[in-house]
């Protein structure tokens, strides 16, 4: 079985299944691509999801536009698919929280190699009615962050997306759009020519297939995907019913950290996220720096000074010196126990952990988990 048709089978069910299509990801993962297509196009398997479409044998079809777009359909099956990223949407889902199910590939346009992009990236979102404030910060933090070599994640909308958008570029630094239609189809109409501009050292991303139109319930499935393919999210103002609350709700369902920034009391754009802050467990930013140490990774040379010998925890931001803090150098704990003493959740502490001991500086033993030799 070739590459090539495994990715024909992902184009088409891609077009027949509307995402996140849980019983086809589930077939998916039972049977592999290939089968899936088969039992799909013959009605066989996953009919409430694919029943109405399964017809639309569009597949070559899909790649050809793609590409003549200058786009392509990224696949698990791909070097460059960021497994690590999308595997907090598995991990949930398996937790059994709705909606939460990983993509069966992701259209792509930009030449940028997507797990290169979403190494070190954050996500910047806000609401579309912004004000002067909230764009005036959205284009600095989003700057500050390209500045440091992180990659800014938004859903292209007007308002604060479009800024987090521009400021990324102003530093010549890299981001991604993510978007609730297919990444030929330019929405909004405004951001045309800003589309462009952000696939030329970045990348517009959609599982949704070429020339599919934007809807309501597609933002709120897209939302999940800027949440998952950042390492954090940070909500520069959003009112009480913003669509960034629902990214917000879906950070802190797959474990990342959640940022907001704060705003005047009288305006009803900071609302929403100053509820973030108060009932969400959000942490407030006010620049790039704050949000590296909640989501980034800090350098050596901006947290210790030249004369003194660098730390093997100088690297790691507050959550996960948090964690690291709590390990016992004799002995385990648990990673519930350890959530109990840092105060970090138990679902975060079990993405930091594995991470952690990539670094060498946890290590499991026979009691749970203690601290490594790094």
């Amino acid at each position: 079985m070739t590459t090539d048709e495994i990715r024909l089978a992902r184009a088409y069910l891609l077009r027949v299944a509307e995402p996140p299509a849980p019983e086809v990801v589930s077939l998916v993962a039972n049977v592999g691509p290939v089968r899936a297509a088969e039992l799909v196009r013959a009605g066989k398997a996953a009919d409430d999801e694919t029943g109405a479409r399964r017809h639309l044998d569009f597949a070559e079809r899909d790649l050809a536009e793609a590409a003549a777009g200058q786009a392509r359909l990224v696949i698990p099956e791909d070097e460059e698919w960021p497994a690590w990223q999308l595997l907090a949407l598995t991990n949930a889902a398996a937790r059994g929280v709705p909606g939460m199910t990983g993509p069966l590939g992701l259209w792509v346009r930009g030449s940028a190699r997507l797990d290169d992009l979403v190494q070190e990236a954050v996500a910047v979102i806000g609401a579309r009615a912004s004000t002067g404030y909230g764009e005036h910060v959205a284009a600095d933090l989003a700057y500050g962050l390209a500045e440091r070599s992180v990659t800014v994640v938004s859903g292209a909308a007007y308002g604060i997306d479009g800024y987090a958008h521009r400021g990324a570029l102003g530093a010549k630094g890299s981001t991604i759009a993510v978007l609730a239609c297919g990444v030929d189809v330019a929405y909004p109409a405004g951001h045309t020519e800003l589309l462009a501009k952000i696939a030329v050292s970045g990348a517009v991303v959609s599982e949704y297939p070429p020339g599919t139109r934007p809807a309501r319930h597609r933002f709120l499935v897209r939302n999940r995907l800027i949440a998952a393919l950042a390492a954090g999210t940070v909500v520069v103002e959003a009112g009480r019913r913003s669509g960034s609350r629902n990214t917000a709700a879906t950070t802190c369902a797959l474990g990342r950290p959640l940022m907001a920034v704060p705003g005047p009391v009288t305006s009803a754009m900071s609302v929403g996220c100053h509820d973030l802050l108060r009932t969400a467990g959000a942490t407030a930013v006010c620049g790039a720096a704050d949000v590296m140490a909640d989501a980034g990774r800090i350098s050596v040379d901006a947290t210790t000074r030249s004369d003194e010998p660098p730390r093997s925890t100088d690297g790691l931001d507050r959550v996960m010196l948090r964690v690291h803090e709590e390990l016992p150098t004799r002995g385990g704990l648990s990673a519930e126990r350890i959530a109990v003493g840092s105060g970090v959740p138990l679902s975060r502490v079990r993405a930091l952990l594995p991470e952690l001991e990539l670094l060498g500086l946890v290590q499991k033993c026979e009691a749970g988990w203690c601290r490594g030799q790094g």
